[in-house]
């Protein structure tokens, strides 16, 4: 009897295996419908085609905005710049990583060296289930190090050595991935002699895997506060500098002393912190933040209106009531005109008809783009995009972003959504932040 059963059950086994789709090409199945959900604060830019670039006279003669017709994709987009407080997540995270590598060191329980099968995890990863006790006298000085040594301490204060916030992380270059030359020959079984890429070092390295094409990276990730000083000659902002970033009172105010790698780096801890969560729910979806391109970036801040020289569509920067549209340099330099003397809280004036907020004035904003005055010449008319992974030794041309927006020090003229310049990538100023976009994945 018990061998029939078996048998039974083994036949039924068998039997739901069997293909139903009776020899027809249906696709394989148990697939089903995606729609992206909306992430936290952001919103939805739906695709389209518009035309890029000037909309007035180009008052610094430079030729380097001439409108053309360019067509993106649908996207997700930040509703207001990244805060002090968001960027300060981020900051909080690098910390307590680099602590819980310390104590993995030396104490085991900070440290996951198996999985949930037994089988060995090489190498071990850090457990962030159990928490950190800062009164233990072990922990502390394990520690120690991470702390300004008594030498560089003020008035013996215990404060964390912000040199030392270094953000490690890894990226696939995906465009020199994809040469022709730096193609896996499958006549071969192997890469072609010929195959390299130019290293973060700007050193030639031979392809011989495609770990070549990962490239490892580490930036420090604490703000420039000391730019509130270095940005202004003879002007008192030592208050800000040592307030703006950490005092609550601008917690909703943007992060600003960020450079691009900074930035860059940012989107990167976004989307690896938000997958890992997903992945612990056993969902399979993967997220991936980024900074906008400039043409995704313009797109955006037109909020549909085409031809507008500003967010809000007029050629104006005040209302009928005579109010100030945005946060910046107005008139002569009447900073407080406008409601704000330096930065103001994200979201301060109406949004554009996408929903952005601040997407003219505040702060700039990074984009992902490097900067050519004839870019526009050569880019695509479909997601224009121009990158440049800019290496240490390059000349500080090729080290330039392109940012928009305007920020709260600027006058109207870069305010104007087709108006572009450029800050250097490793150059962190206090009128500069940035926003983060996601490509949308989904029926359009």
């Amino acid at each position: 009897m018990r061998k029939f059963l078996a048998f039974a059950a083994l036949a039924a086994i068998i039997s739901g295996c069997a293909p139903t789709d009776r020899g027809e090409l249906v696709g394989v199945p148990g697939r089903k419908g995606y729609q992206d959900p909306t992430p936290y604060n952001m919103v939805f830019i739906p695709m389209g085609s518009f035309n890029m670039g000037s909309n007035d006279q180009d008052v610094a003669h430079s030729i380097n905005a001439p409108t053309r017709t360019v067509s993106v994709d649908a996207f997700w987009m930040d509703q207001t710049e990244i805060t002090n407080n968001q960027y300060r997540q981020f900051v909080f995270y690098v910390r307590d990583s680099i602590a819980r590598r310390l104590l993995s060191q030396q104490i085991d329980d900070y440290a996951i060296e198996e999985d949930e099968f037994g089988n060995p995890i090489d190498p071990p990863v850090l457990n962030w289930n159990v928490p950190i006790d800062t009164r233990d006298e072990e922990q502390q000085e394990i520690l120690r190090e991470m702390y300004y040594t008594k030498e560089e301490s003020f008035y013996f204060r215990k404060e964390i050595d912000t040199r030392k916030l270094n953000y490690e992380f890894f990226w696939i270059d995906l465009q020199q991935a994809a040469k022709k030359k730096n193609r896996w020959n499958f006549e071969t079984g192997s890469y072609e002699e010929n195959a390299e890429i130019i290293n973060q070092m700007g050193v030639p390295v031979r392809v011989t895997s495609r770990s070549a094409f990962i490239i490892r990276d580490k930036v420090n990730v604490y703000p420039d506060t000391l730019a509130w000083i270095s940005d202004f000659s003879y002007s008192y902002n030592e208050p800000y500098s040592t307030h703006y970033f950490w005092h609550p009172s601008y917690d909703n105010y943007p992060v600003v002393g960020v450079s691009w790698r900074q930035a860059y780096a940012f989107t990167i801890w976004r989307t690896q912190y938000l997958n890992k969560y997903l992945a612990s729910t056993g969902f399979s979806f993967v997220a991936d933040y980024r900074l906008p391109s400039e043409a995704e970036w313009e797109y955006a801040a037109r909020g549909g209106l085409d031809h507008g020289m500003f967010p809000w569509g007029g050629p104006y920067t005040r209302n009928s009531e005579g109010c100030f549209l945005a946060n910046f340099k107005p008139l002569r330099g009447n900073y407080v005109d406008d409601g704000g003397f330096i930065t103001l809280p994200v979201g301060s004036y109406e949004p554009n008809d996408y929903g952005l907020y601040d997407m003219s004035g505040n702060v700039s904003e990074w984009t992902a783009n490097a900067f050519d005055e004839s870019a526009y010449m050569f880019m695509h008319d479909m997601n224009p995009d121009y990158k440049y992974n800019a290496k240490p030794n390059d000349p500080p041309a090729l080290k330039r972003k392109v940012i928009r927006g305007g920020s709260w020090k600027d006058i109207g003229y870069f305010l104007q959504v087709g108006t572009r310049t450029f800050e250097y990538q490793d150059s962190a100023t206090t009128h500069t932040g940035f926003r983060c976009v996601r490509t949308y994945t989904g029926a359009k």
